[in-house]
């Protein structure tokens, strides 16, 4: 029995980050983390655009048009979602979740999972940097893997 998996190289390959600037005090700290990732995993600086959106709502629609470009290997997704004191979270959260999921199945592009949903700031900040990390880091290593693993599963967005 074989196994397929992704190697974390990025060379040769395009990517896109998309943003929201939205909580931008903990976006713009993800963007640098999955930027860096990216760079790191071979992936030319040139090869990395960076797409902004107002707000996570805003990241489906974005990361959709962007994956049906047909120029990416794959997607990396970022925002934060803080709770609040009304029901705003729940739809805006949930909602960009399952738009995002539902381009990685209507395209084939891989698409990084980069959305914080927490209670908090600190939370927040913890995750964009700090005491638990850097998820956007975290959502472009997903982005790599993945766009290797499509490219030999042959995805059509492969060589992108």
């Amino acid at each position: 029995m074989s196994e397929l998996q992704g190697a974390l190289d990025g060379a040769g390959r395009r990517f896109a980050v998309v943003y929201s600037r939205y909580n931008e005090l903990v976006t713009e700290r993800l963007l640098n983390g999955a930027r860096a990732c990216l760079v790191q995993h071979g992936v030319a600086e040139g090869a990395v655009d960076v797409i902004s959106v107002p707000g996570a709502w805003e990241l489906p629609g974005a990361v959709l048009l962007a994956a049906h470009a047909g120029r990416y290997a794959g997607i990396v997704a970022l925002g934060c979602v803080i709770r609040g004191e009304t029901p705003h979270f729940e739809y805006v959260a949930g909602e960009a979740a399952r738009g995002l999921a539902s381009v990685v199945l209507e395209t084939g592009v891989p698409v990084g999972f980069g959305l914080l949903t927490t209670e908090d700031a600190d939370q927040a900040l913890a995750r964009a940097g700090g005491a638990k990390g850097n998820k956007g880091w975290e959502a472009a290593l997903s982005a790599l893997e993945l766009a290797d693993l499509f490219s030999k599963l042959g995805g059509e967005h492969a060589g992108a």
